[in-house]
């Protein structure tokens, strides 16, 4: 007997989030080379929020929308989109990818703490020495000299975090929030809401709006992935599992997206991975590890 169908598309929406967002990192780096982060950002969502809706329209999916869902598709849009990743690739032209995703590793650290404050749910042992084991791999990643003296890095490195933060509140927020049934079409409407968000900051802050006519190669190509694979793909599948399984399940894509920016970041933007960063990385994603080990994570039905 084969897996049943809600099996196979739990597993390919995990492989969404671990893989493709994964390889994102790298992608923001080589189109913030060129674009205005936020323009940046924003073309992104809308371009893929547009696109969904077309697709939504061949299906003949129902776009309704009733004023409590709009709500709250917007909130969920300013804390991933506008905020978690808008800010994010605007500290990517400060930091390297791999450390960016490094970084960004703590999230399920985040989301532990706050199910605490917010749900007053008990942390296990095995937890708290996640945490410990956070606290002191993000210390050795953020302590680095060589990073500490780049201009405007530690800026960046605190930008970066309040992302994490951002990202960790919006995950539980749609986790129990009233959304468009259909995770494609919630989806949708996030990210036109997050890149409209985007675009207006932008123009108010006066970034440079370059014409895609005018963007190299790479980042034509950048853009094309992040807008397909990185927006349409993994965040549908993302939507999908926030309501599946538990949040915190869903926030282990942590264990794989720092391996896989910190191998592309090598290969292809030929960022240096030092013995720290290594150490550090082991750190974590070890804390990450005990946080969610299987006695700490109970699904959400």
């Amino acid at each position: 007997m084969g897996l049943p169908r809600k099996t196979i598309l739990i597993l390919l929406a995990f492989f969404a989030i671990y893989f493709i967002w994964g390889s994102t990192y790298v992608l923001n780096k080589i189109a913030v080379s060129e674009l205005s982060p936020l323009f940046l950002a924003g073309i992104r969502f809308i371009s893929a929020s547009l696109l969904i809706f077309v697709i939504a329209k061949f299906m003949k999916l129902s776009l309704a929308i009733n004023k409590r869902q709009l709500i709250n598709c917007v909130i969920a849009g300013f804390l991933f989109m506008a905020y978690g990743n808008g800010v994010f690739v605007w500290a990517l032209k400060y930091v390297d990818s791999s450390f960016g995703a490094l970084e960004a590793s703590t999230q399920p650290l985040i989301v532990l703490l706050m199910m605490r404050m917010i749900d007053g749910k008990k942390i296990q042992r095995m937890s708290i020495i996640g945490i410990v084991l956070g606290i002191i791999g993000m210390y050795l990643l953020v302590s680095q000299e060589a990073l500490v003296y780049q201009e405007n890095s530690i800026l960046g490195m605190f930008m970066i975090f309040t992302c994490v933060i951002s990202w960790s509140i919006g995950s539980l927020f749609v986790a129990k929030a009233e959304l468009p049934s259909n995770f494609f079409i919630n989806t949708g409407y996030q990210m036109l809401s997050g890149g409209i968000i985007l675009l207006l900051t932008s123009f108010v802050i006066g970034e440079t709006w370059l014409s895609p006519l005018l963007w190299s190669a790479p980042v034509k190509i950048s853009m094309g992935l992040l807008v397909v694979f990185g927006s349409i793909v993994a965040f549908t599948s993302f939507n999908y599992l926030l309501k599946v399984v538990s949040t915190e399940k869903v926030s282990t894509s942590a264990y794989v997206n720092p391996v896989i920016a910190l191998i592309l970041g090598a290969l292809i933007l030929n960022e240096k991975i030092t013995a720290q960063s290594i150490l550090a990385a082991v750190i974590l994603l070890t804390g990450v590890y005990f946080i969610n080990s299987k006695k700490n994570i109970r699904t959400l039905r």
